[in-house]
């Protein structure tokens, strides 16, 4: 079976090896195994502009491609539902509750999404009151998985009818103590300007506004890359807790699937690393192993596809809910980690976020130059292969100081990282044929686990 190491920015490592004609074209983050272990079982609602304006810049279309990645990530562990908003709001789901994230039922959200049509003015206290009307009822059914509430409210900003936005926020504040008081949730908003021009001030107001995280989804760039990036700013607030207290052994299974370059049914076991030398703890990315389904089902004697065999996967991914205790300051740096400073809601001005928002090497870049005959690193020891250099110098131990193996642990957490602007170069599977390649493969997996 297959074993890998997927970053928190797009760096991935896989162990044996695969060549692949093509560079980038596969995205970890999008998929649920790196998802349902940074991020932990959740009751999520997309909540969909469809109004008139979406048509301008490509919005629609841009808006599509987001929650579909969104949806794509989830787990039978999660529940999730789907509003549209124009004038008024509507549920796209067939009931009106949050439903299972299976594969079925993602499909089918999918196959929703992709009809939407555009038309009619934007009204957010409709679409936030029909939300919170969709998750109360979920509550009161006990259609839900018990644990954090995520509300990914994507729009172009422009609010042009009903209440304005000191009465969404009013409304936001109270159903989040409400919910918070009733049903012992803890709902976050995360809230999504979506295409060129669109208009920031009220999606990050509200988002200021309730403990929220804001982040822009930009038409200029609409790689992949960057749709997952910026998606990636609800899974890291939950990642947090997940590297918290009685989730420190959290193991998520996924869904049995047809893996793609075996043609066999299986499942992939992943685990969040951290390095917990800091506080609070500094996700690096997700380890995950593939299992193929015929030997658990030998051992198990029941069908891959059963719902017996479901019902086991989503029992094995149930951690206890991720506790998210943050200070504004360490809420300031997810917001920064998402969407740069521009998303920050102005709680401090530095952006030395120790322990959330990670630091690159000093001195040297974080990526061989060359990806494919990757020799740099050969007949090195191994703290030449894993220190960063001193300043003004290519060498480790130039100077009087000398690399240890607590530097080795310090410069991993520096130095793993590439920041969001340099993070999306094609790092994808290379072949580590070279033992400076395999060495750095093993350094990810060994140090984050052992920290």
């Amino acid at each position: 079976s297959w074993s890998y190491f997927g970053a928190h920015n797009g760096m991935f490592r896989q162990i044996p090896a695969t060549h692949r004609e093509q560079c980038g074209s596969y995205d970890h983050r999008r998929r649920p195994w790196f998802v349902a272990a940074s991020s932990g079982p959740k009751d999520l609602v997309l909540v969909l502009d469809i109004s008139g304006s979406m048509n301008d810049y490509g919005r629609l279309n841009l808006m599509k491609e987001a929650a579909i990645t969104v949806i794509e990530t989830l787990s039978v562990a999660d529940k999730v539902a789907v509003v549209t908003f124009s004038d008024d709001a509507t549920v796209l789901n067939d009931e009106f509750v949050l439903v299972r994230a299976t594969k079925e039922n993602k499909d089918r959200l999918i196959a929703a999404i992709n009809k939407i049509n555009v038309n009619g003015a934007t009204n957010f206290h409709a679409a936030y009151t029909k939300t919170f009307d969709l998750l109360e009822e979920t509550f009161k059914k006990e259609s839900t998985t018990g644990c954090n509430v995520a509300v990914l409210f994507m729009t172009d900003g422009q609010l042009t009818t009903g209440p304005g936005p000191d009465q969404v926020i009013e409304l936001v504040n109270s159903k989040a103590e409400e919910f918070q008081t009733d049903f012992r949730r803890k709902m976050t908003i995360f809230s999504f300007s979506v295409g060129q021009d669109a208009d920031e001030v009220v999606s990050k107001s509200i988002a200021c506004s309730t403990d929220g995280i804001w982040v822009p989804i930009e038409e200029n760039k609409g790689s992949e890359t960057d749709i997952a990036t910026a998606m990636a700013a609800y899974y890291n607030l939950y990642a947090l807790g997940l590297g918290e207290g009685g989730n420190e052994d959290f193991v998520a299974w996924v869904e049995p699937y047809l893996f793609f370059n075996r043609k066999k049914m299986g499942t992939t076991v992943s685990v969040p690393v951290y390095d917990r030398s800091v506080s609070p703890h500094l996700f690096l990315g997700v380890a995950a192993v593939d299992v193929y389904m015929d030997a658990l089902e030998q051992i198990i004697g029941e069908d891959a596809a059963s719902s017996p065999m479901l019902e086991r996967f989503v029992e094995l991914s149930t951690a206890r809910c991720p506790k998210i205790e943050l200070s504004e300051r360490e809420l300031d740096a997810l917001r920064f980690l998402g969407g740069g400073e521009r998303a920050t809601c102005g709680v401090s001005n530095s952006t030395g976020y120790a322990g959330i928002v990670p630091e690159k090497c000093p001195f040297e870049s974080d990526w061989p130059s060359q990806l494919w005959a990757n020799t740099e690193k050969e007949n090195k020891s191994y703290l030449e292969r894993a220190c960063c250099p001193r300043e003004g110098s290519n060498e480790v131990n130039d100077s009087t100081e000398v690399c240890t193996i607590e530097d080795v642990n310090e410069d991993f957490a520096a130095g793993i990282y590439a920041d969001n602007n340099n993070g999306d170069q094609d790092t994808e599977t290379p072949n580590t044929n070279s033992s400076s390649a395999k060495s750095s493969t093993m350094i990810y997996v060994i140090v984050g686990a052992s920290v």
